[in-house]
């Protein structure tokens, strides 16, 4: 498979190689990146570490609103704003890193990224001239505070169920509903709120707080992120300017759906930065914590631990600021003086929609992962609120239901990649059809003489790849239009495809490491690529066994088998010694050692 044209889209990771060399990872940050994330350390350290006890525990949520305008004042709500209405106009690696550090907030990190990102990005891409110039400068500095009101009690997933209305009455709409579960609700001062005109055409409106028939309920008692303000918003008989419209009347998907993907990919980072924020408090602990005589970190079994959640969070990252690298090419490409700039810049990012549900759905799992494993090696104390493991066990199980929840992210993956190759943007179908054709007769990459560097890991990845392709597009052939119907196979086959791009990633990483000439980080990067890769591979077989066992029968079934059982074949590694170099650059680190 070699590459077909300079322009890259969603999901061609799939059917292509990569260059090392082109993709963006953590190292290729510049100073005023690293400036940029400093400042966010500084605000937290100052400003919500001190308060901590109030926010997480006593849930005051009351603090968001001082706190985001203290924020505004340091100019970390405006990375997402252009320039030219008061932001910095940042680069999505930027962006991504800033939602990343911010993690370290704990429940102000929901409400600043529900402020700056779902509560911003609306207008950016989808304002008039007018909406831009008159919101955005005041959204940027924290002088207003925005949500974005999608969800109600009766839709969740299905947002194109939603009951609120729209009607219009001269020069004014009249709106009508409620939403729910909405982030920032209790003193946001300028609400999206999605309402459907005339009762079928799906659109989006900005609302002021003061506008007579909007209110709120009570704030939410929730398991976790306390310190944010969670509220429904109450629409009753609420009259706003004909001129509040934002974007066109029945395209209120086209705004929804997009800012749900930047959201997503946003929420990666920041779920990334909830991995590290684990190893910093759980790999301290072991060090202190001695049992039998000998620190906690010096037994084999939860040095095990400390090396999957190094790995998997060097996989998260990996995906995270590849798929950055990603956007900001595809942006790159675009005319920055032309009109409609914002919205094409948005509509780039729409190509890579694959890419951020993919990195919503492993990073939010990955932190899962971490946060349970973290809260183990404390042991009693893991339990108690007196320990920040406690607070991270509770937060991160939102994260795999806001944005989206995983099991529909899970569906739009495949989904996707089967829509582009329909439109001919992407030939996954024929792609799949040659490697189906050849599945009994590919060598096995672990048979030929000594491996370079990360070459098995490579070869691993290379065969999640062609046994995506092989049990999607038997799948789609069997079952077409009625695929969407088959969940089941939908969801590993996103599993499968999520697998290899997280392998991928971490294995580009560390060999434009290698190219770097900087050894000790790319050995260590290399370790942590052959413990993840090799037990992904044992997941990704046992998950196209059940695919082509849901969609196949009889001798086709067997005889497909055997041909999945050759492409999954490598030798397995010795763990021990991968865990051991892992957890000791943990241990010299006190958490994250990359």
């Amino acid at each position: 498979m070699t590459p077909t044209s300079d322009h890259v889209t969603g999901g061609q990771f799939l059917i292509e190689p990569t260059d090392p060399g082109s993709i963006f990872t953590p190292e290729d940050f510049d100073e005023n990146q690293r400036m940029i994330a400093q400042a966010a350390r500084d605000f937290i350290a100052q400003k919500i570490e001190p308060l901590a006890e109030k926010l997480e525990h006593e849930g005051d949520t009351a603090l968001g609103e001082p706190l985001l305008k203290q924020a505004g004042e340091m100019g970390l709500l405006m990375v997402d704003v252009p320039k030219r209405f008061g932001g910095m106009g940042s680069d999505k690696g930027t962006i991504m890193l800033v939602s990343e550090v911010m993690s370290g907030a704990g429940s102000f990190a929901v409400t600043h990224g529900a402020h700056s990102g779902i509560g911003t990005l609306p207008i950016v891409y989808f304002g008039t001239a007018e909406q831009k110039q008159e919101y955005l400068p005041k959204l940027a500095t924290g002088e207003i505070i925005g949500c974005y009101a999608l969800t109600e009690p009766g839709s969740g997933s299905d947002a194109l169920a939603a009951a609120t209305t729209a009607v219009l009455d001269g020069d004014h709409w009249v709106l009508n509903g409620t939403k729910q579960y909405i982030t920032n609700a209790g003193y946001a001062d300028l609400f999206i709120i999605f309402a459907k005109v005339d009762g079928e055409k799906f659109s989006c409106f900005l609302v002021g707080r003061e506008t007579p028939g909007l209110s709120t309920g009570a704030e939410e008692k929730k398991m976790g992120i306390k310190g944010s303000s969670t509220r429904q918003v109450i629409l009753e008989d609420c009259r706003i300017p004909r001129e509040n419209l934002l974007g066109e009347i029945g395209k209120g998907h086209v705004i929804a759906f997009n800012i749900l993907n930047v959201g997503r990919f946003k929420l990666g980072a920041s779920t990334v930065g909830g991995c590290k924020l684990t190893l910093g408090h759980a790999v301290p602990y072991t060090q202190q914590r001695r049992q039998f005589g000998k620190p906690l970190c010096e037994f084999p079994l939860i040095r095990a631990k400390i090396a999957d959640v190094v790995a998997r969070t060097l996989m998260a990252e990996s995906m995270v600021y590849r798929t950055a690298g990603l956007l900001d090419d595809a942006i790159a490409r675009l005319d920055r003086e032309a009109p409609d700039f914002d919205l094409q810049g948005i509509l780039a990012v729409e190509e890579f929609s694959v890419e951020c549900s993919m990195i919503k759905v492993y990073a939010t799992e990955a932190l899962a992962r971490a946060a349970e494993e973290g809260v183990q090696m404390l042991g009693g104390y893991g339990f108690c609120q007196d320990y920040p493991l406690e607070r991270i066990y509770r937060d991160e199980r939102i994260n795999r239901i806001f944005e989206g929840t995983n099991e529909i992210n899970r569906m739009l993956v495949p989904g996707m990649i089967l829509r582009k190759a329909l439109k001919g943007e992407l030939p996954v179908l024929q792609a799949a059809q040659a490697v189906a054709d050849d599945l009994l007769s590919l060598p096995s990459f672990a048979e030929a003489g000594e491996p370079g560097f990360l070459e098995i890991e490579t070869g691993l990845a290379e065969s999640m790849k062609k046994i995506a392709l092989a049990t999607l597009g038997l799948a789609a052939q069997k079952f077409g239009k009625q695929l969407k119907d088959h969940q089941t196979i939908l969801a590993d086959a996103a599993d499968i495809i999520m697998e290899a791009y997280a392998c991928e990633s971490g294995v580009l990483r560390a060999k434009k490491q290698a190219g770097r000439e900087d050894e000790q980080a790319a050995a260590l990067m290399a370790s942590a690529c052959t413990l993840y890769a090799h037990d992904a591979m044992d997941r990704v077989a046992v998950l196209g066994r059940r695919i082509l066992a849901e969609t196949l029968a009889g001798d086709e079934l067997r005889t497909m088998l055997g041909g999945l059982r050759r492409l999954a074949k490598h030798e397995p590694v010795a763990r021990s010694p991968l865990q051991d170099a892992l957890a000791e650059a943990a241990v010299a680190k006190a958490g994250y050692p990359f």
